[in-house]
């Protein structure tokens, strides 16, 4: 089962969470539990590229797209990016842990033991020292791919259905540079980036939902892949887990 840093205490954290409602914590799992999880992502075949198409959330198996022609995989970025410039849009790979588990799909062994300790007592708790807050319940997960040419604009994560309190990204990202891009990126009021985190390997990134926030454009040049899982820490469970 993944384990988190024995060392790691929710309270040390709650000072920098109240002042920013945002946070970074190195070091969040154990090394051999953050070592199996980034070696199941590598391998990942069953990638799906999870995107907005003609204004409805669509998810395309990887395969589909890397089976069209140059001009087609083309004009599909031409019509993604048009998109893109007026309103939320995001590109990026999935593979949408939580949703297989409450629908009763198949999830590899690895991605199971994960759900089950981001549900544990152990994280939850964590969740509420760090916090102050005694309202975790539930927490739910996608594993993530950010390929070059991949992005998620400007969004707060609010949902009209689900209690979401906290958002969170565990980053699987070894050797990153900034320049690259994928940053998370926190966006004032006024439109400034106020602060962002550079990918970075075995780290948890947690803050409160709304908050107003973007994955920054891969860069071409990207020397490899955006890892993560990430999700949303809620007041609710779905049906299939209450």
């Amino acid at each position: 089962m993944a384990k988190i840093d024995p060392g790691l205490k929710g309270r040390d954290i709650r000072p920098a969470f109240t002042s920013f409602n945002r946070v970074h914590i190195p070091g969040f799992l154990t090394p051999d539990s953050a070592a199996t999880l980034y070696e199941t992502l590598v391998a990942e075949n069953l990638w799906v590229c999870s995107t907005i198409s003609g204004g409805k959330n669509a998810d395309i198996p990887v395969e589909t797209l890397e089976a069209l022609t140059p001009e087609q995989y083309r004009q599909f970025m031409a019509v993604a990016h048009t998109e893109t410039s007026s309103g939320l849009h995001f590109m990026f790979d999935t593979v949408r842990i939580s949703t297989d588990i409450e629908n009763g799909r198949p999830v590899r062994p690895v991605y199971r033991a994960l759900h089950e300790m981001l549900n544990s007592e152990a994280f939850l708790g964590f969740v509420r020292e760090a916090t102050g807050d005694d309202r975790p319940l539930y927490v739910d997960s996608q594993a993530t791919r950010f390929q070059p040419g991949h992005y998620l604009n400007q969004h707060n994560d609010a949902h009209d259905r689900r209690q979401r309190l906290y958002a969170y990204v565990l980053s699987l990202t070894p050797d990153w540079r900034a320049d690259w891009g994928g940053l998370l990126a926190f966006i004032d009021d006024d439109g400034h980036v106020s602060e962002a985190y550079t990918p970075r390997f075995n780290a948890l990134n947690l803050f409160t939902v709304p908050y107003e926030h973007a994955v920054t454009y891969v860069a071409p040049f990207a020397g490899g892949n955006r890892l993560s899982v990430t999700g949303w820490i809620r007041q609710d469970k779905p049906v299939s887990a209450a």
